[in-house]
This record gives structure tokens, sequence and C-alpha cells, in this order.
């Protein structure tokens, strides 16, 4: 297994860090390494913009264009507050 050291971490950094893993109730050491864990779990994953993401969400429903009806205009008016 590899091994790394981090240098000049912040002091409050660590005081967080050592209070997180005690939450969790684990060593800041094993703490650290699952943080590492999340923060590439998906590294490789493919990525895509957000109309594609929502796309995706809806891609069930074989919504086509003409099934989306237009909002109507509406005319916004100003609030009137008490004075």
């Amino acid at each position: 297994m590899a091994q790394f050291v981090v240098r000049h971490l912040e002091d409050d950094v660590k005081v967080k860090l050592q209070r997180r893993a005690k939450r969790h109730k684990r060593s800041m050491e094993e703490e650290v390494r699952d943080i590492l864990r999340d923060a590439v779990k998906f590294e490789n994953a493919p990525t895509a913009g957000l109309g594609a993401e929502i796309a995706g969400l809806f891609r069930e429903f074989e919504l086509r264009e003409d099934d989306l009806k237009p909002f109507p205009r509406q005319t916004l008016k100003p609030m009137r507050t008490q004075e």
C-alpha cells in the first residue's frame, strides 16, 4: 500500500479532522483514508452537462417536444408594500 505525508496542513484543519474522526469513532488516519476514497470514487465516471442529467431523469417517460405545452405568458406586477 502507498503512503504519503501531508506537509504544511493548517492547525485548524487538523483539529477538525480529529473531531470528525472522533465523531465517527475511528482514528484520524482512517478518517483521512475514507475522505480520500470518497474524493476519487467517481473519478472515472463520465460526466454530462446539467441538461443531459435532467433529460436522463425523464428518459423513461419518452416525452416528445410536441407533448410539452408552453406556459401561458403572464404579466408580473410589482408588489405593493404598506408605507
